[in-house]
């Protein structure tokens, strides 16, 4: 199933969107509207709404989103970087996500702004210390990602707080892919930016250093996790710079497309 979030005449939805998953067949997808929230049990109501209808947001509003680094091989090797002999991971702010179609703000402080096409894992349910063969238990999907980086910002200063968690840096959707699994992931989902149409990164989640479950295992040995929190799995080789006018797209295998657009900052 994939779950979108949504907006019509005021109102905040969750639906199930249903329709073909061709390039093209987005006019014909149409949302059926949930009874409740996706993070619990709930129902379909059967009342539809054409996609076209609708403004998507971001699939979920997570407490918090936790990002890996460095987590393929080649990724590391383009930017000068070892492979890490654990995983690195950083935070990304709540009020860095943003939806589908929701403008990039490129930071006043940054002059070299970067792409990052992420697979992202969606939580759902409240979790810590989970063992590896109950990590499929706790995922409720996965969803396209956008680590936006200011580059120059990462690279002069020691934390990535302000480099990676700036307000826009984190473009999640344009739903949640309830179909796949870790193994599937595994298995290998291709992973593609592009800028402008133009090809930037091409890569599959069978590069990732750590599987989805090494990574769940080794976040939740140190915290919770809860429902909507999101995990952003590393990101491919290719990653390069955005301007202000560009349209990002990042598409991965078996989800979908999140295009987003840069602006200036206001």
């Amino acid at each position: 199933m994939r779950i979108a979030r949504f907006s019509i005449d005021g109102n905040v939805a969750f639906g199930a969107v249903e329709g073909g998953t061709a390039p093209g067949d987005e006019a014909d997808l149409v949302l059926d509207i949930i009874k409740g929230i996706p993070f619990a049990d709930f129902e379909l109501s059967g009342t539809k709404v054409p996609l076209s209808k609708v403004r998507l947001l971001p699939p979920v509003l997570p407490n918090k989103v936790v990002a890996i680094g460095r987590n393929y091989a080649e990724h590391a090797k383009e930017l000068g970087n070892e492979v890490p002999e654990t995983p690195i991971t950083f935070f990304k702010p709540s009020t860095s996500v943003v939806g589908p179609g929701d403008p990039i703000a490129y930071p006043s402080f940054s002059q070299e702004l970067h792409h990052e096409a992420e697979l992202a894992v969606v939580i759902g349910r409240m979790c810590r210390e989970v063992p590896r063969e109950r990590v499929k238990d706790v995922i409720l999907g996965f969803t396209c990602a956008n680590d936006v980086t200011a580059r120059d910002v990462q690279q002069r200063e020691k934390q990535w707080a302000r480099a990676k968690g700036f307000d826009s840096s984190c473009p999640l959707g344009p739903w949640i892919e309830t179909d796949l699994d870790p193994a599937r992931v595994a298995d290998g989902l291709a992973v593609q930016c592009t800028v402008n149409g133009q090809q930037r990164q091409l890569g599959s989640t069978s590069d990732m250093i750590r599987s989805v479950e090494d990574l769940i295992v080794h976040i939740t040995e140190a915290m919770t996790l809860l429902p909507g929190d999101v995990v952003l799995t590393g990101t491919p080789a290719g990653v390069g710079p955005l301007n202000v006018g560009d349209e990002v797209a990042v598409t991965i295998e078996g989800i979908g497309t999140l295009t987003n657009k840069v602006i200036k900052r206001g």
